[in-house]
């Protein structure tokens, strides 16, 4: 498919393995060999600490050990400086399922305020040094976020077998830290003169018509913002731009969403508008711990938002039960149980009862069930009755044309 990109080098590039995403490359098989490519080095000296040389190490793709460098969203390069000191530059992917720059540079704002915040906090996080956003002054070419490289390596909560209930206890005092600081609406956050909560930064929660940014938020309330969210979703099915391949079922399901929002949140907590900083993606890797799993620092601030308490506080994602909860079951984990009373022992009873399908269908499953609506019913039989329920939905109506279906009578 490729030549090699070596040099005075014409041979056919290996497939897959031979494709350097780092340094944007192809490599035949003897070039690929370990010692033979090497990604660009680079030295520079820093005026951002007085002028003291610093540089990166080879950029080297490996994919056994990519996930300590690359996520799903960015590259982590590590910033060597001559006295030893150790910078994390935290550069955007760049490929086909990237986002417009617009997009990709106000969520660089949001974690660079995010993390402004977190300063004044006693939360553990990296320390902000500097930013740039991907634009034309940018000398880099690419937006970047300069951040203090903490101690330890990401949680593997699997290997904490002793350590649990202590992990769990400082994760704890991170919760009661931030439920210091409410704010009073629902996004996230961004700093002009000062920090405050402003439109959702986050792919999913953003719309472009015509090639203009149009974000969501910031919302008043929960109900605001749900309908919100999922009439933006019901628009892109109708657009084709998600759901393509289930159209219809994607469609009635989150129709059903929109008529279950104020029953859901009829049955929880009353709404008092105070709401609390959430990490977004809190499955266990955005820890990071010491040799003795001892938190040294919270990473990954990355769409960051506000959140209700009932959100907010609730258990992390790695704590949750997964495979129970695909399999349709709403019962609360051992681990979600024990992390709720570490809440309430560390004097906020008020946070203790906030952590808490064969594919898909057992996720709706237990939805309905939890909810008490539609409760009892399979996919088909459900669906056969939103269908008809849903009948005079324009938008319904419309994909049943595209599609050529039809709604029966009864």
């Amino acid at each position: 498919m490729w030549t090699c990109d070596f040099a005075g080098c014409g041979k056919p590039a290996v497939r897959n393995l031979g494709n350097c995403i780092l340094c944007n490359r192809h490599l035949c098989s003897q070039h690929l060999q370990y010692g033979v490519h090497e990604c660009p080095k680079w030295e520079v000296t820093s005026p951002l600490r007085g002028g003291i040389p610093c540089s990166g190490p080879p950029l080297q793709y490996d994919r056994v050990t990519r996930s300590s460098v690359m996520g799903g969203m960015n590259y982590h390069i590590e910033v060597c400086f001559d006295d030893g000191i150790r910078w994390i530059a935290r550069v955007r992917r760049f490929n086909a399922t990237s986002s417009p720059a617009v997009l990709q540079n106000y969520i660089v704002q949001s974690e660079v305020a995010t993390f402004k915040f977190l300063e004044r906090t006693g939360v553990p996080a990296p320390k902000l040094f500097y930013f740039a956003l991907d634009n034309e002054d940018n000398s880099v070419v690419v937006g970047y976020i300069l951040m203090e490289k903490l101690h330890g390596k990401s949680l593997r909560w699997s290997l904490a077998t002793q350590e649990q209930r202590r992990m769990m206890e400082q994760l704890a005092d991170v919760f009661v830290e931030l439920s210091k600081y409410p704010f009073d609406r629902l996004g996230s956050l961004h700093c002009l003169n000062d920090i405050h909560v402003s439109a959702f930064a986050r792919e999913s929660l953003t719309d472009f018509v015509q090639s203009e940014m149009r974000t969501m938020g910031p919302f008043s309330s929960l109900e605001e913002y749900h309908k919100s969210e999922i009439r933006l979703i019901l628009d892109l099915i109708l657009r084709e731009e998600i759901y393509s391949q289930q159209a219809v079922d994607a469609y009635l399901i989150h129709r059903f969403l929109l008529d279950l929002v104020p029953i859901a949140l009829s049955k929880l907590v009353q709404d008092d508008q105070r709401y609390y900083l959430k990490h977004a993606d809190d499955k266990g890797d955005h820890i990071m711990v010491d040799e003795d799993f001892h938190i040294t620092g919270i990473i990954d601030w990355e769409w960051a938002h506000t959140a209700p308490p009932t959100h907010a506080f609730n258990s992390p994602i790695g704590l949750l039960p997964v495979a129970e909860f695909y399999r349709g079951t709403n019962n609360l984990g051992s681990n979600e149980i024990t992390f709720a009373r570490i809440l309430g022992e560390k004097s906020r009873p008020d946070l203790e009862g906030l952590s808490g399908t064969d594919g898909f269908l057992g996720l709706f499953q237990g939805l309905r069930d939890a909810a008490k609506v539609d409760d009892g019913v399979d996919w088909d039989g459900w669906k056969s009755a939103a269908l008809y329920r849903y009948r005079e939905d324009t938008g319904l109506q419309l994909l049943l044309c595209r599609h050529g279906n039809l709604v029966s009578e009864g």
